[in-house]
């Protein structure tokens, strides 16, 4: 993966943009830092399809989250909280 600085990225956007198309990915780093990478739409597409789902994705589902296992509560009784006498 090539690097480009910040300024050159900026300079020459038109080459970065080439070089992602033509070869992958393109690394972008600021004060010799890495700061972001430049990706073709195909393989951005393709990440964020294998990603696994966030949270609010799963928790705002229709479809079930997963079959959880739970064990059969106990017979024996609970002591009551100490100072509700």
């Amino acid at each position: 993966m090539k690097s480009w600085a910040v300024q050159d990225a900026k300079a020459r956007f038109s080459e970065l943009l080439d070089a992602c198309l033509h070869e992958g990915p393109q690394m972008v780093t600021r004060r010799g830092a890495e700061a972001a990478v430049l990706v073709p739409i195909v393989e951005w597409r393709r990440l964020r399809q294998s990603a696994p789902p966030t949270l609010k994705a799963l928790l705002l589902s229709d479809s079930a989250r997963g079959d959880l296992d739970l064990p059969e509560r106990g017979a024996r009784r609970r002591r009551p909280p100490r100072g509700f006498d």
